[in-house]
């Protein structure tokens, strides 16, 4: 069975395709629509985030703006909890916390809603690539702001040559794929 799991990441991870110079000259964008496009590969991933968290206190996921969407809905529906989006500035339409952080590409402002999280509760922030870092740690301080204890930051991919792993600590993270 490990065998085949590993040859599945392996497959997963493949799958993966590098964007150069998108969206400006330097990065090298990990572009995750082949994954997702093929179903073989989605239920894949939500397999192993399923099987990670099914086990665990979740009161609520904190889907990260946009690509976090993708997969926090699904892993919201198969465990039986609800979902908080995490939205750049002016897409929530309630009252809002909101945090500024510089990211890869310039500055970006995180907003959730007030209301989204009781006090206490478990949280796991959900996202797809973690590059340097300071997308996650701001969702990672607004779910605080809320009063919600961060139980995890899970993530499809890691770029862990950007050490944005460093840069979350002391909050708990965990990727299925590494580059």
């Amino acid at each position: 069975m490990t065998f085949v799991l590993s040859s599945s990441i392996e497959r997963l991870k493949e799958k993966i395709r590098t964007i150069p110079d998108f969206p400006r000259p330097g990065v090298m964008f990990k572009d995750i629509t082949p994954v997702i496009g093929e179903g073989q590969f989605f239920r894949l991933i939500l397999t192993i985030f399923i099987s990670r968290y099914q086990k665990k206190k979740i009161d609520k996921i904190a889907a990260i703006d946009a690509r976090g969407f993708i997969f926090a809905g699904a892993l919201a529906h198969a465990l039986g909890v609800g979902i908080i989006p995490i939205r750049k500035k002016g897409k929530l339409p309630y009252k809002t916390y909101e945090l500024s952080y510089k990211n890869e590409y310039g500055e970006e402002t995180l907003t959730i809603h007030q209301d989204a999280i009781n006090k206490g509760e478990s949280i796991l922030i959900v996202d797809d690539v973690l590059a340097t870092g300071n997308t996650a740690h701001t969702a990672a301080l607004l779910v605080e702001k809320c009063g919600g204890n961060l139980m995890e930051l899970g993530f499809l991919a890691e770029l862990s040559y950007l050490k944005g792993r460093e840069r979350l600590f002391p909050f708990p993270c965990y990727s299925i794929l590494q580059f």
